[in-house]
């Protein structure tokens, strides 16, 4: 258990909040670029706290800007998207990508008092299906060598999903291994070969046993947690009766996200993006080291679980997140479906909207949390001393070596995890039909 105002200070995000300001110094996602696929490529965008509006104007250039206008605080969604920027229907102030003000039309001939008037502006990427906002000083950081940004467009899908809790509770279920032995338990196990693009549906390694058996069977595993440039790495071994060994190799990337095997050929990166202190989205890219993505099955399998505009899933709180009492007596041990993002959207949003970690008891499997609050501390320790150059990935580790990271389920058949780690990847990237190789 923590103190209140440690607690305040790991899951706060508005400006001049401790975890705020760490995350500000890191691309964050903002939208995904199926948002801007309209008429009108203007969208509202609710990001650390602050009421923003993303556009995309006629020469195909993007912009974020503050939201309301500086005028009288009219919401600039409703503006008129021309000459290169937004206009607000007002008084005709027209804002342009960097924020500043170019016209007044309703002021005197000759006036420069527009030269005086600003609205918060963000430097805003498109990269593989996500629009990325740097919301902090200086210059933006280059971004790392990964998987999901080296990858072709044909092999990244990418999707978000609203849940109603702070960052922080939404992080830490993916730095969690153990969880996945019963939240995700399935009582029934499906054909692994029907399983594309969902979690813990493939075959364990390169055995006929599905994950969903593996994990069921056995819930103790011994967890391993390495300090990396970018965060940390997560090895979890899964000891087999008959001598072999499960190894599954996670990821926590500072200061939000995590990577996590889908299948044999497939990876998720999932950054968890506050919206403000008490909502959060998750944002995946799916990366394929195969065949590319099929991304309109993809799509189609979380539209069926979610709504739009906002991506909202359709089970939540409201309606018991679908909880069936058989269901849970037969088939899952949740009782609420085989989509598991129900299952961890339910855990962390029970938890409440900011989770009271002043009464919680963390056990020898929490290690990975331990770790990663530990390394939270000390980035906003490192910026509260005026030291931003102490922070992960920020302190002179050169973006382009951040490659992988590798992140796969493999089966030791001599107890040699490690190697067996490194050849299963090394089988996935050699055959990759992009240059995979690290």
């Amino acid at each position: 258990m923590i103190s209140q105002d440690l607690n305040d200070s790991l899951t706060r995000v508005g400006p001049g909040s401790d975890a705020g300001a760490v995350l500000r110094h890191y691309w964050q996602p903002a939208a995904l670029a199926e948002e801007l696929v309209s008429g009108r490529p203007v969208v509202p965008v609710r990001l650390l706290g602050e009421d923003l509006v993303l556009f995309r104007d006629s020469e195909g250039k993007l912009g974020l800007i503050g939201r309301q206008c500086p005028h009288r605080g009219v919401d600039l969604c409703y503006g008129r998207l021309e000459d290169n920027g937004l206009r607000c229907p007002f008084h005709g102030w027209h804002f342009n990508r960097d924020g500043h003000c170019v016209e007044q039309p309703g002021e005197p001939e000759g006036s420069r008092m527009h030269e005086q008037i600003r609205t918060p502006a963000y430097p805003v990427v498109e990269k593989n299906g996500i629009i990325w906002a740097y919301m902090g000083p200086g210059e933006p950081p280059a971004f790392p060598n990964f998987d999901c940004f080296r990858a072709p467009d044909s092999h990244v899908f990418a999707f978000k999903g609203l849940w109603e809790c702070n960052w922080l509770q939404a992080l830490e279920i993916g730095i969690d291994p153990v969880h996945a032995s019963f939240l995700h338990r399935f009582l029934q196990d499906e054909d692994p070969d029907e399983g594309y693009g969902k979690q813990f549906r493939d075959k364990a390694g390169n055995t006929e046993i599905p994950m969903t058996k593996l994990m069921r069977d056995y819930p103790r595993p011994d967890i391993t947690v390495d300090d990396t440039d970018y965060g940390a790495r997560l090895t979890t071994l899964r000891h087999m009766e008959d001598g072999r060994t499960h190894v599954r190799v996670t990821h926590s990337i500072f200061p939000e996200t995590i990577v996590i095997p889908v299948s044999r050929e497939m990876v998720i990166m999932q950054w968890h993006v506050p919206v403000d202190d008490k909502t959060c989205y998750w944002y995946s890219m799916f990366t394929s080291f195969g065949k590319p993505v099929d991304k309109a099955l993809m799509r189609e399998q979380r539209m069926k679980e979610h709504r739009l505009p906002d991506y909202a899933p359709l089970k939540n709180a409201r309606n018991n997140y679908g909880y069936d009492p058989d269901e849970q007596a037969r088939e899952t041990y949740t009782g609420m479906g085989l989509d598991i993002n129900v299952h961890d959207q339910w855990a962390v949003e029970s938890m409440g909207r900011i989770q009271d970690r002043t009464n919680e008891h963390l056990g020898k499997s929490d290690v990975g949390i331990i770790r990663n609050r530990r390394r939270l501390r000390a980035a906003i320790d490192a910026l509260k001393a005026g030291e931003p150059d102490k922070l992960p990935m920020r302190n002179g580790t050169d973006p382009a070596k951040l490659v992988g990271p590798v992140s796969n389920d493999a089966i030791a058949e001599d107890g040699d995890w490690a190697r067996a780690t490194v050849e299963a990847d090394r089988m996935r990237r050699d055959n990759c039909p992009w240059d995979a190789h690290v």
